[in-house]
């Protein structure tokens, strides 16, 4: 069959629907269990050519988030980059005329913010800390795929998604050599801004170095395979994670008031505009409190706001700034602030909730504390290592829900990219499609 039909029938496959056998509960959170499962899966077959100390080996393990600027002299290219991008900051036709004319005002402003939290964000560092730790775990977890090579791709700050490319060149990795790469989302729940943006990029790039306009040719020998990790909200391991750090704050208050401690999780905004198109966010956001709530066995009573909303347009609402102030104007000043997408510290924890919202709207009232974000918890880190763990054991290129676009979607870069990515189906695991 020829490499185009087959990619043709993986994505008939992936969006037919179809009754699907999905591990148990206890599946996800026992690693026996995940490592059986490996057993009775399709083996996948992968065109790596380099040398390798597993059957499918090397496996590159690609960590996709926003990033951050590591001084407050990247604060400009940082700001260029996110408000030119018409996905995040939908400004429609004027976008490359205005995202730059407005990146270059707020600068000043955003610089002073990085120097008020250290002088740069710790998104990197926490990134790949928690990228290798994670390969680590997944050594040893599956040495069939094994070594796990560690990676991290920002969409708007360096490593910038095309010098991750290049690097993975250098070490081997495509340009006829072949390889396995997995594009691993750290925003947990999808949104077309956020998961959806990075993914657009690789694509481009994946199309500009290996693929048609590099090549001529959309699939060429020995380039990279490539499978996404694009959600997993409700993952137990994440939800454990953020249960045990708001546990150990409810525990800072005195027993007698713990259970009427109000828990107010906190996610990034979107602009009212993506929401309406049909964007899956806030219902995968919803689905994370509602887990982790389930888990701490629903004795408090809890809310979901918005945060870092950016310009005139209508955002997701309500506001956690909004919310703390009329929260602690009311006299209910017992509050836990948990930051719910986001899973390390950056600016819009260490500076939107710490000193916006904790120290100005809430005005240092000792009632008032934010759960610690996820950074090192070996909780998270063990959860990372699962989710790759069942992804690669699965044998898929992509989730179902990826290969489906939105309501009101009308982008031909976000269906070219949604059918590349379910296209690789036929060369993860041949088996699944033939």
């Amino acid at each position: 069959m020829a490499r185009s039909s087959i990619a043709k029938k993986a994505i008939q496959q992936l969006t037919a629907p179809r009754p699907l056998t999905l591990p148990s509960q206890a599946s996800l959170t026992h690693r026996a269990c995940l490592t059986t499962t490996a057993s009775v899966q399709a083996t996948p077959v992968h065109p790596v050519t380099q040398d390798s100390t597993s059957k499918n080996g090397p496996t590159a393990m690609v960590f996709m988030n926003m990033g951050g600027p590591a001084t407050t002299d990247e604060v400009g290219n940082f700001l260029s980059r996110l408000f030119s991008d018409g996905d995040l900051i939908p400004l429609g036709r004027l976008q490359n005329f205005l995202g730059p004319l407005i990146s270059k005002r707020r600068t000043p402003k955003i610089q002073k913010q990085y120097a008020a939290i250290g002088g740069g964000s710790p998104i990197r560092k926490w990134s790949e800390y928690q990228c290798a730790e994670m390969c680590k775990l997944l050594d040893k977890m599956s040495p069939e795929t094994a070594p796990h090579m560690p990676y991290v791709a920002f969409r708007y700050a360096n490593p910038l998604t095309e010098d991750m490319y290049e690097q993975m060149f250098k070490d081997g990795f495509g340009q006829g050599r072949g390889g396995r790469a997995v594009a691993f989302t750290q925003y947990p729940q999808y949104s077309c801004s956020t998961t959806g943006s990075s993914i657009n990029e690789l694509w481009k790039w994946r199309n500009r170095l290996e693929g048609k306009r590099a090549s001529g040719e959309m699939h060429p020998e020995g380039s990279i395979t490539w499978s996404v990790i694009d959600r997993w909200p409700t993952h137990p391991g994440l939800v454990e994670a953020f249960a045990v750090n708001i546990e150990a704050k409810l525990a800072e208050y005195p027993e007698n008031i713990r259970d009427d401690v109000v828990i107010l999780f906190s996610a990034h905004s979107l602009p009212m505009s993506v929401v309406n198109r049909g964007d899956p966010y806030p219902a995968e956001v919803a689905a994370t409190v509602n887990a982790v709530m389930t888990r701490l066995g629903n004795k408090n009573a809890y809310r979901l706001c918005w945060q870092s909303q950016v310009g005139p347009s209508a955002w997701l609402g309500a506001q956690t700034s909004e919310t703390v102030k009329n929260y602690v104007k009311r006299g209910q000043t017992n509050l836990i602030l948990v930051p719910i997408a986001f899973t390390s510290d950056h600016i819009e924890t260490l500076y939107e909730i710490d000193l916006e919202v904790m120290e100005e709207d809430a005005h240092n009232n000792p009632g008032v504390k934010r759960a610690e974000s996820l950074n090192g918890s070996p909780i998270f880190i063990q959860a990372l290592a699962d989710v790759a763990k069942q992804h690669l054991d699965s044998g898929m290129s992509c989730s179902r829900q990826m290969g489906l676009r939105c309501q009101g979607c009308t982008s031909e870069r976000c269906l070219e990219s949604k059918k590349f990515f379910a296209g690789e189906q036929a060369y993860t695991n041949p088996a699944f499609v033939m």
